[in-house]
């Protein structure tokens, strides 16, 4: 997929592209997101590349360009070119690179999911349909997180 951002042209990567990490095979972001009880678009869709140390857990996902992503419910989420956290089951705590807006653009530190319910803590905890964060959705290229 291609489209336009303000200043430059953005592909996204398939989505299924398997990746190599540390010589080894490594399944889908989505795959990963799945198996944790994560809901699978969190991420944009272009967030293909990522590297998870099965050890500590800990999850770095590498995002072409700085972008922002709109979801069913209205919600949006900024996301910096490196968003790290350490993923447990239904959690993906002390996150950075990811913002969310309240009233100002504000740090979210921790997602977590329960049934149909995803959590964002943002120095106050947001509850929101985990529906929404179900579907992949392509970002919007932003000049600044």
């Amino acid at each position: 997929m291609i489209f336009f951002c303000e200043t430059k042209l953005c592909t996204y990567l398939e989505l299924n592209k398997v990746m190599m990490f540390a010589g080894k095979m490594q399944k889908a972001l989505p795959e990963l997101l799945k198996e944790y009880d994560m809901a699978i678009g969190i991420f944009p869709r272009d967030a293909t590349n990522y590297e998870f140390n099965e050890e500590t857990r800990k999850l770095i996902v590498f995002i072409p360009s700085i972008c922002e992503v709109g979801y069913r419910d209205s919600s949006v989420l900024r996301f910096s070119d490196t968003v790290s956290g350490y993923l447990e089951k239904g959690k993906l705590a002390d996150v950075e690179g990811i913002k969310t807006k309240v009233m100002i653009w504000v740090k979210v530190t921790s997602i977590s999911t329960e049934g149909s319910k995803i959590n964002f803590s943002a120095g106050m905890k947001k509850t929101r349909s985990r529906e929404a964060y179900e579907v992949l959705r392509d970002g919007i290229c932003v000049e600044k997180f």
